[in-house]
């Protein structure tokens, strides 16, 4: 399995082998044991452009997250999952909003991504997000990550 992790805002601690491990954990959990995924750190400017770019959305968030499996397949790529994209400044402020420190909320945060990555989205319906949400809880309990309530 291949974890890359590119910060284009490198955090101040040792968050990113801590997210490296994460990530290739939970991959291993989720049975993607020859996956191959890219995980981007970077500033609300450089999300809110893709967000704007690619959703629509002229605002910044907290992750993208840009599935392979989606789109048209070339030999050579099956083990691809794609990319996700995580802002430093929005996961800050909901480490401290939620009490808890900057690794668990990017580990939070690409769990997130990573479901996404498998063809998860919340977005489609109800009964789906409370599957990807039932999902989500079981990984970050498998992690070592207390999944927050939801509200």
């Amino acid at each position: 399995m291949v974890v890359t992790i590119v910060a284009a805002r490198r955090p101040r601690g040792g968050e990113v082998p801590a997210l490296r491990a994460a990530v290739r954990r939970a991959l291993e959990l989720l049975g993607e044991t020859k996956a191959e995924v890219c995980v981007s750190l970077v500033d609300d400017d450089q999300i809110r452009a893709l967000n704007r770019q690619y959703r629509g959305k002229d605002a910044a968030t907290d992750v993208l997250a840009f599935a392979a499996r989606e789109g048209e397949r070339v030999p050579g790529d099956e083990h691809w999952l794609g990319d996700i994209v995580i802002s430093l400044d929005t996961a800050r402020r909901q480490a401290r909003q939620g009490g808890h420190g900057l690794v668990h909320e990017l580990i939070r945060l690409v769990t997130h991504g990573l479901l996404h990555l498998l063809g998860y989205d919340h977005e489609r319906s109800p009964a789906e997000a409370r599957r990807m949400r039932r999902k989500e809880r079981w990984l970050l309990r498998m992690l070592g990550r207390e999944a927050p309530r939801a509200s």
